[in-house]
């Protein structure tokens, strides 16, 4: 599901298991892909990189280096 356009883009810190908003808005973006990525729906992160993914197999890929 994408947000609808005019939505704001939210500052996030990603910590193992959890995440803290620095800046009010809806959505991130995804690191690899750059798609919008809902903040109710964001399941997928890098504490490590700061990077936000928009699904398991992205995630995954750019953990392993793969993109």
């Amino acid at each position: 599901m994408l947000t609808p356009p005019g939505g704001r883009l939210a500052r996030l810190h990603y910590l193992p298991g959890t995440f803290r908003q620095l800046s009010a808005g809806d959505h991130v973006l995804c690191a690899v892909t750059g798609v919008q990525i809902p903040l109710d729906m964001l399941r997928y992160w890098s504490a490590e990189r700061q990077e936000a993914y928009a699904s398991c197999e992205i995630a995954t890929k750019r953990l392993l280096g793969q993109v």
